[in-house]
This record gives structure tokens, C-alpha cells and sequence, in this order.
């Protein structure tokens, strides 16, 4: 598709769709709970739909109105073997988290993906539930999917030191120690996202924190909650940077997420000297309206415990790092390899591709700013974030085309970007 270039501002209000990972777990909590779960606000994306339809297919009752989703919970010993492979989609979060969750069933379960997620290794994952006593195999010694699980109603606890720094890796593991016989140990590497955390907590469970370390008693029931699902930063990050990068703009994101694992693009973003404010901040929920404007950017460094907490924002932080001044430099984020995509070297491709001076490295990027960026075409390979971080690229495109190649990968997780983009465009 062609994008829409050379765009002199961007104004208006826009609410992103719900968070991605607190949609995916709202529905796994809510089938391993007693009892029903409401959810509204969910994001309905084609990742967290391959959730819900997971736990169908094992049967858990789940409607979903479009507005308000409903579960009937299972509890964690209520699942029952589903009658075909499970279809993971694109994505990591659904196959890594259920493979926690089906240690602890007495079935068999072969889970696959499509071509993006067929190369994404699962051994993270799977050489920790080994230990427990699951049987799980996929292919190559990476266990690539399809992955086969036969779980355990007899789970061994574990105490496990987490190679990486993996929230989905952690959260699979806390939901296999839920079901395990005795106490578990997780310790990570640095601090991730803690949604996982955080609804175990409100949906009546209990677990210990210290520093790094999760202690999680096995042997839990869980109740039935209402969830309201804020608005995902990861989302919004691509409305904060093109409020920021494009001259005399100005945009509100209300009912934002700011869940404080999650906002180590808040805190780059006031590094490099962006206008950001935050209003109406409601500290149960963990959300806020954030409004941002035009600004003259500094190039910064980015590296260490705060990449955890900006992971999947880093594509599209790396195109706010080309409309800075000086160099940018991310470092320690080994991890954007093993998403949809080799994030690292597909970030500077495309962005090198459009004029951006952008030098890949094993653990990051080094980028120079202030770059001019032109016309070309760039395919996502599949991967939602690329296709939103050139998109916003291609609104400072003053000469060319920008031509979007497999841009449905979007609807992985905004189904609506393009409604929202034309929305500020003529605001």
C-alpha cells in the first residue's frame, strides 16, 4: 500500500487499543480462574484472538461482544485436551505463556504458528519446563515450532536463574509454579514487565518478590475478576514519537498504560529533551493521558536495565533517534533478534533504505541524526511493529513514495492504526 507522505502536522486525540500483554492475560487468568471474568477494553488484535480461541479449542466458554469479553473459568485442572493443534498465529506471547500453563495437563498438545513464528526458538522456555518433568519437543535443538507438550500433574517446583531478560519466558514459568507441587524460585536477569505479576495479585493469588526474585507457591485457585484493559504504550509509542518528530504537531493518547516496567520511553524521550506531559493519572489502574508536541531532539544512550522496559518500543524509538541531533547509541538488546522478525538488522534496513544512517551492531544500533528520509519500499517480513515504524517514517518523506509491502501485519496488534493516523493527519 502507498503510505501518506509529506504531512505538515499531526493534531488531535486519539485512545489507543488495549494493551496487548495484560489482553492476553486477562484471558488466561480468567479461564484458569472459578468462577466468571469480564474484560473490557481488550485489544482485538489477531495475538490476542489466537489466545482466546486456544482456550476454546480446550474448552473454556468465552464471548466476546466486541465490547465486553466474558469467561466461564475452568480452573487450572478443568482444561480439557483439545481435538486439533493449537494455531499460535504470529504470536510469541500466546505459545511461550500456554506452554507454562499446559505443564501443568495431564494431555497431549501440539501448538504452531505461522512462518514468523516457525523461526522463533522456544528452548527459553522449554529446557526450564523439562526440569519440572514436561515432556516438550519441538524442532532442531532450538525447538523451533510446531512445539508437542505433554505436561504433568505431578509438576516439580523449580529454582531457576533466567539466562535473558524474558517476561514472557518469567511469565510461562510463573504459570507452570502455579500448578507444580511445592514452592518455585524465579530470578531474573534484570526486571521485566510484571503484568504477570500484578494479576495473579488481583485475581486472588499470592507470590513473593524480592529485588529479582519470584517465589510462587504451587497449589493455587484463582477467582474470577473484572478487568479493564488500559491503553497499550507500545502502541501508543508510535503517536509519541510522530507528535514529537513532526514540526508543529501536538497529540493526546488518554487512557494510557503506565505500568512502571513498561515506560522506559517516557523516560528516553525526556532524555532527549521531548515535550511530554502526563495528566489524569489514575495510580490503580496504572494509566494516564499523555500529550506531546514538536520538540528539538538530543541524541542518548540506551543500554542496561532500561531496555527490559522498552523492548518492544525500540524500532520505533530508533526512528525518533534519526530525527535528533547527534548519535544515538542502543546497546544490551540482543532480544530484538528473536522477535517476528531480526528487529536489529530489519530496523536499519528499512530505515537505511530511506535515507537513515543507521549502523547495526550484535546488541543494538548506532544512529546518526539529523537524517533527511525519502522515498522507497519496504516490506514488513510480517512483523507489526515495522510496519507502524514506517508508516510514521513515511509522514516526513518530502520527495517519493513510500510503498508498504504485507502491511496487514499491522492488525497483529492495531487494527485501527490507519483510521487513527488519517484522523490526526486532518485534525
Amino acid at each position: 500500500m502507498k503510505l501518506a507522505t509529506n504531512v505538515q502536522h499531526l493534531r488531535g486525540t486519539v485512545r489507543v487499543p488495549g494493551d496487548k500483554s495484560i489482553s492476553h492475560r486477562s484471558i488466561m487468568f480468567g479461564s484458569l480462574a472459578q468462577g466468571q471474568t469480564t474484560v473490557r477494553d481488550i485489544l482485538q488484535g489477531e495475538d490476542v484472538l489466537s489466545t482466546m480461541q486456544a482456550f476454546r479449542d480446550m474448552g473454556v466458554t468465552i464471548e466476546d461482544d466486541g465490547d465486553e469479553v466474558r469467561i466461564q473459568g475452568a480452573g487450572f485442572h478443568g482444561l480439557k485436551a483439545p481435538q486439533k493443534a493449537l494455531n499460535m498465529g504470529n504470536s510469541g506471547t500466546s505459545i511461550r505463556l500456554i506452554s507454562g500453563v499446559l505443564a501443568g495437563q495431564d494431555f497431549s498438545v501440539e501448538m504452531f504458528g505461522d512462518d514468523s513464528l516457525s523461526k522463533r526458538p522456544m528452548d527459553r522456555v522449554s529446557i526450564p519446563l523439562r526440569q519440572m518433568g514436561v515432556e516438550i519437543s519441538g524442532r532442531t535443538e532450538r525447538d523451533l515450532p510446531p512445539l508437542k507438550i505433554h505436561g504433568s500433574r505431578s509438576l516439580k517446583p523449580i529454582h531457576y536463574h533466567l539466562p535473558v531478560a524474558s517476561a514472557q519466558i518469567k511469565s510461562a514459568l510463573i504459570f507452570a509454579a502455579l500448578q507444580a507441587d511445592g514452592q518455585s524460585v524465579i530470578i531474573e536477569k534484570e526486571k521485566t514487565r510484571n503484568h504477570t505479576e500484578d494479576m495473579i495479585e488481583q485475581f486472588g493469588g499470592h507470590l513473593e518478590i524480592s529485588g529479582k526474585e519470584i517465589r510462587v507457591q504451587g497449589g493455587q485457585s484463582l477467582i474470577g475478576q473484572e478487568v479493564l484493559v488500559p491503553g497499550d504504550i507500545s502502541s501508543a509509542a508510535f503517536w509519541l514519537v510522530a507528535g514529537l518528530i513532526l514540526p508543529d504537531s501536538k497529540i493526546v493518547l488518554e487512557n494510557v498504560g503506565i505500568n512502571e516496567t513498561r515506560t522506559g520511553i517516557l523516560d528516553v524521550i525526556k532524555a532527549m529533551g521531548g515535550k511530554i506531559s502526563l495528566s489524569q493519572v489514575d495510580p490503580v489502574a496504572k494509566s494516564a493521558t499523555i500529550t506531546v508536541e514538536s520538540s528539538d531532539l538530543q541524541g542518548t544512550q540506551i543500554a542496561g536495565d532500561i531496555i527490559p522496559r522498552l523492548i518492544d518500543e525500540l524500532p520505533i524509538i530508533a526512528l525518533l533517534a534519526t530525527q535528533a541531533q547527534g548519535r544515538t547509541v542502543i546497546a544490551d538488546a540482543e532480544e530484538l533478534k528473536v522477535k517476528e522478525t531480526d528487529r536489529i538488522q530489519v530496523v536499519a534496513d528499512a530505515l537505511n533504505s530511506m535515507g537513515a544512517d543507521i549502523e547495526p551492531t550484535a546488541d543494538g544500533m548506532i544512529i546518526q541524526g539529523k537524517t533527511a528520509l525519502h522515498g522507497t519500499q519496504v516490506n514488513t517480513l510480517g512483523d507489526h511493529r515495522i510496519g507502524m515504524m514506517v508508516a510514521i517514517a513515511a509522514l516526513l518523506v518530502k520527495e517519493g513514495q513510500v510503498v508498504l509491502e504485507r502491511a496487514e501485519a499491522i492488525n497483529t496488534s492495531y487494527p485501527s492504526f490507519f483510521d487513527d493516523l488519517k484522523g490526526l493527519i486532518n485534525g
